[in-house]
């Protein structure tokens, strides 16, 4: 018999049970004693017996199918973050039964277009929930999900008014322990390069700092160009780098960054790890293939996405239940050759 065949009366048969007993053991464990679940669970295990869940969808109303937006990327040069984090977020919801649906929303076409795609599923009961990642404060899929009053959980920081169902990570303590480290080994000239880019998270990491070498208020400095433009980038950090007051550590707000400064301080006439420390944020694959491997700050992807399913399926089964306030969760410091001991 295969698990094809096998129908909820052979379980019941197999195990010596009614029927609603079986669907009691997969529906609601709690009304068995642990006897007779056991004895079912057996009963399933040894048929290979698979749930129809398209007729458990229409006995719950839901269909154990998460949304999830994927952002916008290049199929040529794609984002490891991102990608690690679709990885651990596939594991997290098979964990407890849910499957994700990806689709496409691109914010930027406007709230029109934002709305279309969200309201389709929605209106088509294709999934119980939404998961969305990179959020900003005034995102438009979180005003649009808030106005259909339909449950989701967002990977970053929501606006205040708005549903505080969130995870993000603590970018700025993660920052501060990175400038503490930096500090403790004597450094006192420490130079932030930052992003033109305007996202919620670099502002923390930028606060963190801050908060941290308010010990050095006269070493600490910041460097920065418009566009993010590697070439002009590194050629202003190659020009802090010349001279008595040059900093001996860079603490960037990307890996992307980091990579820049290391062009920098080469070009310079001098050695990361060595003559300038170095760290990033994010702990993408290339911090382990630089010569020397650079200090990041890595994401704790799969806590992220098991609380993030965590929060949904709470919303989804209560509504009343879902969480009003976000969670802060800390990021892992990698130390390595970029900052050594002094």
């Amino acid at each position: 018999m295969t698990a094809r065949q096998v129908t909820i009366e052979d379980v019941a048969r197999t195990a010596g049970v009614s029927r609603q007993t079986v669907s009691n053991a997969l529906n609601a464990p709690h009304r068995l004693r642990a006897t007779t679940l056991a004895r079912v669970t057996a009963a399933i295990d040894e048929l290979g017996y698979q749930p129809d869940q398209s007729a458990r969808s229409l006995r719950t109303g839901t269909r154990k199918v998460i949304g999830y937006p994927a952002p916008a990327d290049n199929p040529a040069d794609p984002n490891p973050l991102m990608g690690g984090f679709l990885q651990a977020l596939v594991s997290a919801a098979d964990a407890v039964g849910h499957r994700i649906l990806l689709f496409r929303c691109d914010p930027e076409h406007g709230a029109g277009a934002v709305a279309k795609s969200f309201n389709g599923l929605i209106a088509a009961r294709q999934v119980d929930g939404f998961i969305l990642s990179d959020v900003i404060h005034d995102d438009p899929r979180v005003d649009v999900l808030a106005e259909a009053g339909f449950p989701f959980a967002a990977f970053g920081r929501t606006a205040p008014g708005r549903p505080q169902n969130w995870v993000d990570i603590d970018s700025a303590a993660a920052t501060a322990a990175l400038v503490g480290r930096l500090l403790d080994q004597g450094h006192r000239r420490i130079c932030y390069v930052n992003s033109a880019a305007s996202l919620p998270w670099l502002a923390d990491r930028r606060a963190g700092l801050l908060q941290a070498a308010a010990a050095v208020p006269d070493g600490a400095f910041e460097v920065g160009v418009p566009d993010d433009d590697p070439a002009v980038l590194s050629h202003a950090v190659q020009r802090l780098l010349v001279g008595p007051d040059r900093p001996t550590a860079l603490v960037c707000a990307t890996d992307w960054l980091a990579l820049t400064a290391y062009q920098a301080v080469r070009a310079a006439g001098l050695t990361v790890g060595t003559d300038v420390a170095v760290t990033g944020f994010n702990d993408l694959p290339l911090c382990q293939v630089l010569q020397p491997a650079l200090t990041s700050v890595r994401l704790p992807l799969s806590a992220i996405a098991h609380a993030l399913v965590d929060r949904l399926i709470t919303a989804v089964e209560d509504p009343a239940a879902t969480p009003t306030s976000g969670l802060l969760l800390p990021a892992e410091p990698v130390v390595r050759g970029s900052t050594p001991e002094r």
